[in-house]
């Protein structure tokens, strides 16, 4: 039952499903960022609730709502690159070499005998149907 549970995580699909939920968690951050630091304030040029502050400009100066954050798109963006790195460095890296390890161990396994293996193997069998002495 271990086994079976084991060779279920071990496949690739699981582990790329995972990468990507992290990786797209990440990117959500990043969309989320640019629409509400840089869409919702130009439209709240036109009228609308007070905006944040930060690292941005500020369309209108009478109306602290049209503010374009630049800080929190150039924060996201940062985040998603570390998130990628971090999930690449510590899940991807480890789980490619495991997976090379594994095809490894089962290519020389699998691994067909040499002509001299095969030689020896003939000539073995060979001496001991005629009751060669010498074995």
């Amino acid at each position: 039952m271990l086994k079976g549970f084991k060779e279920f995580l071990m496949r690739g699909n699981i582990v790329e499903l995972a990468v990507a939920v992290v990786i797209g968690t990440a990117f959500t951050a990043i969309v989320t960022a640019f629409t509400e630091s840089l869409i919702q304030p130009l439209i709240n040029a036109m009228g609308g609730s007070e905006g944040a502050q930060g690292l941005g400009v500020r369309i209108l100066e009478e109306n602290p709502s049209t503010f374009l954050d630049f800080g929190t798109v150039i924060n996201a963006a940062i985040n998603f690159v570390i998130v990628a790195a971090v999930v690449y460095f510590l899940v991807v890296v480890p789980f490619q070499k495991l997976q090379e390890r594994r095809r490894r161990g089962q290519e020389a396994e699998d691994m067909p005998p040499t002509d001299t293996e095969l030689l020896t193997e003939i000539r073995d069998l060979l001496r001991d149907r005629q009751g060669d002495p010498r074995s």
